[in-house]
């Protein structure tokens, strides 16, 4: 169990940061085509198939080097999702533990005795920083609703340096603030992890106050929290700008683009380099996970070139 973190479950919010937060405040704007949305947040791309004409050695280096520990945020009304999420993606992380905010018999989980899921969020950073600091340089945050393609998130971090502050994924706007859903889920480098829990424990600028629970959304905070230390929400993007982390289910955007782009479709919908897809069912994550790694089809001149080797002892598909 982890230890209450009381230093910072109290206090007042420095009121810069509130003040600024609240004047801000305006209607979430609705992204055009493909998600992409029009302020200052950066959109960082995927590599481009330049990237395997690397040599063997190197490739074998990538793959092996890039670590993601994945953090599921569950409750127990969650208790299917959360079955059918070990049972299917997480397979493929590095290593993911739940974090729960009570314990449920049958289910292992790092129980977090708090309500809020942004208390829980700081909890499990806190958690995974000071445990696995030196094992992994990439942590992924979501909810139980979400399949994630963990190969798709290593080959698009495989040139960035998690040694610099990157907070990346699904990128939506509050009036001025820019901020990752985790819907989609959220990916933190070992740098921007380290300033997050600095922010609390160490510069004291991230006092908590509770109200804030009631005022912003769980990633509202985070992207609050991350901005006071120098920290900003990065857009996730294939070449194409074709958003990579999705806050529907691959139905619902097949669906939209069939309405909105009858003559795309696929398209118009979805890339081929998607690193997540949220609110899915129980019966919805196996039937993902037999299309994404089960499936075999030939003739797509994709390559092998890249690959990701399981963890060891995984009973991965």
């Amino acid at each position: 169990m982890l230890s209450e973190c009381s230093s910072f479950l109290k206090g007042v919010l420095l009121g810069s940061v509130i003040f600024a937060f609240i004047t801000v405040l305006g209607h979430l704007r609705i992204g055009h085509r493909n998600g992409i949305y029009h302020h200052k947040h950066h959109h960082l791309q995927a590599p481009n198939k330049d990237v395997l004409k690397i040599s063997e050695a190197e490739r074998l280096e990538l793959s092996n080097s890039l670590r993601v520990y994945c953090i599921i945020l569950v409750t127990p009304s969650h208790v299917s999702l959360w079955a059918a999420v070990k049972e299917t993606w997480i397979k493929h992380c590095d290593k993911a533990e739940f974090f729960s905010t009570e314990h449920v018999t049958g289910l292992e989980s790092i129980t977090v005795n708090e309500n809020s899921t942004s208390l829980m969020t700081i909890k499990a950073c806190t958690y995974a920083f000071e445990k696995y600091r030196d094992q992994y340089s990439w942590f992924f945050l979501t909810y139980p609703t979400t399949f994630a393609v963990i190969e798709n998130l290593k080959y698009f971090l495989l040139r960035k340096d998690p040694s610099q502050p990157f907070y990346l994924g699904h990128t939506e706007h509050i009036g001025t603030l820019d901020y990752v859903t985790m819907e989609g889920g959220v990916v933190l480098s070992i740098e921007s992890v380290e300033r997050l829990i600095s922010c609390f424990k160490i510069t004291k600028r991230c006092l908590y106050e509770e109200t804030l629970i009631l005022k912003f959304s769980e990633d509202q905070q985070l992207a609050v929290f991350l901005k006071e230390v120098g920290v900003f929400a990065e857009n996730a993007e294939d070449v194409e700008g074709k958003n990579l982390f999705n806050k529907n289910t691959i139905g619902m955007l097949i669906k939209e683009a069939m309405a909105d782009y009858p003559n795309e479709i696929v398209q118009g919908c979805c890339s081929d380099m998607a690193i997540s897809f949220s609110g899915l069912t129980p019966n919805q994550m196996h039937v993902m996970m037999y299309g994404v790694y089960r499936l075999r089809a030939f003739g797509h001149g994709f390559s092998d070139a890249l690959y990701f080797l399981p963890p060891n002892g995984s009973d991965n598909d």
